[in-house]
């Protein structure tokens, strides 16, 4: 069993625009942007993360927005849920501020005994706002959240599988442990975690399998402190039988990716270097960063993305 992953790092989805993403995640839900990218394959398409003041590992969801994508279908293989974690008695707060913002999918449930509230991003993406008594991690206070009900970062994410069994051996080794079934839903935990600890598997055998498209979670991300910790759970996954791709430099944080069985895409992303290597954490996610080998198409890249601000 590997020790090396302590959590979530990041999940990735994708978007149909990309100013409507930007006002949603830094507006409604008051999180920072870090960093304002493009897409490594893609350098006329923005990539965009919020988090943190500093866009810890567990804290920070990202997005690529491209034009005229069709809207994603929920289905098995995918992560349905993203859920971000809040202090105790904060939910009835958030539900406020939603409503008054006409987010949609708003209702609430108890599950594994912690509240959550549930609701829909700009293109149906499902999240889900969860109440956590010990969360000590400091959230971005200056979105206009106060730290009384601030998201803290990650708290689960939810797969939706037509069979779970492969996909619960597979956390296991991976270092996490069942903590409860209940309802159908089988809670898994890494011990001792990064926080966004916590990973759902809801097996759903007759239901058909999602499409991507808008909406829909790309991939899900795994910490582990640096690239010696990354290489030994590279071997490990390679000498059970996963195809996992050579380490890739993504600027801030070094990535390899797997397909699991439940066909969810799996990263495993580097606490390292991180978001404050080529901007001053007071001005992080300002400035359109490039990846070296597209700024020599910076001119024409800056012409084509639309301003994120009105």
């Amino acid at each position: 069993m590997l020790d090396q992953i302590t959590g979530l790092h990041h999940v990735t989805s994708m978007a149909a625009d990309a100013r409507t993403n930007n006002a949603f995640f830094t507006d409604a839900l008051g999180l920072r942007r870090v960093k304002k990218t493009v897409n490594f394959d893609s350098p006329d398409v923005y990539h965009l993360y919020y988090g943190d003041e500093l866009g810890t590992p567990g804290t920070v969801m990202t997005y690529f927005p491209f034009p005229h994508i069709a809207p994603g279908r929920s289905g098995t293989g995918e992560v349905g849920t993203t859920v971000f974690s809040v202090p105790r008695g904060a939910l009835g707060y958030w539900g406020e501020r939603l409503a008054a913002r006409r987010v949609s999918g708003l209702r609430e449930d108890e599950t594994f005994g912690q509240k959550r509230l549930h609701f829909a991003g700009p293109d149906g993406d499902g999240f889900a706002l969860v109440e956590v008594d010990s969360d000590s991690r400091q959230p971005w206070t200056h979105g206009g959240i106060d730290e009384a009900h601030a998201i803290r970062g990650f708290h689960s994410v939810a797969m939706r599988l037509k069979d779970g069994g492969a996909t619960r051996e597979l956390l296991g080794f991976m270092g996490y442990e069942v903590l409860e079934e209940k309802n159908g839903i089988l809670r898994m935990v890494r011990p001792g975690g990064n926080g966004a600890d916590a990973i759902d598997i809801e097996t759903m055998p007759d239901v058909s399998a999602s499409r991507p498209g808008a909406g829909s979670v790309h991939h899900v991300a795994f910490a582990v402190k640096d690239r010696a910790a990354q290489l030994d759970v590279r071997k490990a996954l390679i000498d059970t039988g996963y195809h996992v791709t050579p380490v890739i430099d993504r600027d801030y944080f070094f990535a390899i990716y797997f397909r699991t069985p439940g066909g969810v895409l799996f990263e495993v992303a580097t606490n390292e270097p991180g978001f404050d290597r080529d901007e001053d954490t007071a001005h992080l996610g300002e400035a359109l960063k490039i990846p070296r080998q597209h700024e020599h198409l910076r001119a024409a890249i800056e012409q084509h993305l639309e301003p994120l601000e009105p």
